[in-house]
């Protein structure tokens, strides 16, 4: 392995690093956007702007793993990792919890060579530790990488994402049973009256407008539980840091809604060649005192930004509206697709209890989940209430 063991294929052309430094990292900005681009599975959240700001505001001294590959000096193969001690040796994927979507990738046109290649210098990363991937999305490059490997594997779900076409907002509404469709409908005439304006905030404003957008999430949440993360300072330097350069690069678009003069609310929604995800907002408890569906809000501008090709690439209209994770009942709401992302555990042979004690607690921990859902259920169905 170049760098590290000296490796590379057989014909000689593809080229295997393993990447452990800051700077290193940060240097290879430009070529991992173009790989970016050739990616045709790729997703926001394996862009450098996104991964290498997490690094920054959550990444620990010494434990960054980035395998790479080359073909003619030029990058063709990333699996963004970082190492880890508990509760396993494990090699998983940056981005952590607030990262919707963990994968590799593979520059299309050297797919199945580039994928040969990578897989051979994470088994030789690998050693004592087991490669962990999880959150892939079905069709996901990794899957590559897990058909190739020789050694014990297990392919787990993971969490639930809904998703709706790419499509305009009159053709979501359209999907709807009739009751439900003139009820939204309703709503946006509703937007319409109150004089709720929207606006596509410039690259130059981003940092402003993000930092409005959390003290806005901070503002609705307040008093209700929220997700601790999002009220933490490294996760505001990291969110202001990925959101200025995903911008500038065409991978997000951050909106403003106005009432007035003022700011109510505020989106920040990710995107890239075939997938677009809504990843947070902020809005005013005033805006739904005052009757705004908040939901309908957003999702009409979603719809509107994909629909004007605000995306990267030469095809700039994603085919993928994601909500994300999370199966809350609002997203329900417009008939989603469920579909649940993937773990993927490689291990070595000399790592294969690794792999035996993670998969045993990850079904100990979906069952466990099960009999819970299953108890509430069945307690709501008799309204004992005890």
């Amino acid at each position: 392995m170049a760098g590290a063991a000296g490796a590379a294929d057989t014909a000689g052309a593809f080229v295997t690093e393993l990447v452990t430094g800051d700077d290193a990292f940060a240097g290879l900005g430009p070529a991992w956007a173009r790989l970016h681009e050739r990616c045709g599975t790729a997703t926001p959240f394996q862009s450098h702007a996104w991964l290498h700001s997490w690094w920054l505001s959550y990444g620990r001294h010494g434990r960054l793993r980035l395998v790479v590959v080359r073909h003619g000096g030029e990058l063709v193969a990333v699996a963004p990792l970082m190492r880890v001690r508990h509760p396993v040796p494990a090699l998983v994927p940056l981005g952590g919890a607030i990262t919707d979507y963990g994968d590799v990738l593979l520059d299309d046109f050297h797919a199945e060579r580039a994928a040969n290649a990578l897989t051979a210098g994470l088994a030789a990363v690998a050693r004592t530790a087991l490669i962990d991937f999880r959150e892939v999305r079905p069709g996901g490059a990794a899957e590559r990488v897990y058909d190739r490997w020789h050694g014990p594997r297990r392919r787990l779900p993971d969490s639930l994402c809904l998703e709706l076409p790419a499509v305009p907002m009159t053709e979501l509404v359209a999907r709807l049973p009739p009751a439900k469709a003139q009820r939204v409908r309703a709503k946006l005439r509703k937007l319409t009256a109150l004089g709720v304006r929207r606006r596509v905030v410039p690259p130059e404003e981003v940092d402003g407008a993000v930092h409005r957008l959390l003290d806005l999430h901070r503002l609705q949440w307040q008093g209700r539980k929220v997700t601790p993360e999002h009220l933490r300072d490294r996760f505001r330097e990291h969110l202001v840091r990925a959101a200025g350069s995903m911008v500038r690069s065409g991978h997000a678009v951050v909106t403003e809604f106005r009432l007035g003069p003022e700011v109510v609310a505020v989106d920040l929604t990710l995107l890239s060649r075939r997938l677009a995800g809504g990843y947070l907002y902020g809005a005013h408890p005033g805006l739904r005192e005052r009757g705004a569906d908040v939901a309908v809000m957003l999702l009409d501008a979603f719809a509107e930004q994909v629909g004007s090709g605000l995306g990267p690439g030469p095809d700039p209209v994603p085919g993928t509206l994601s909500l994300l994770r999370g199966d809350e009942p609002y997203k329900h709401h417009w008939r989603p697709e469920p579909v649940v992302s993937r773990r993927l555990l490689l291990a070595r042979r000399r790592t294969a209890p690794l792999l035996s004690a993670v998969v045993c607690d990850a079904t100990a921990r979906q069952r466990g989940k099960e009999a819970l859902r299953g108890w509430r259920e069945r307690e709501d169905g008799d309204g004992s209430g005890t």
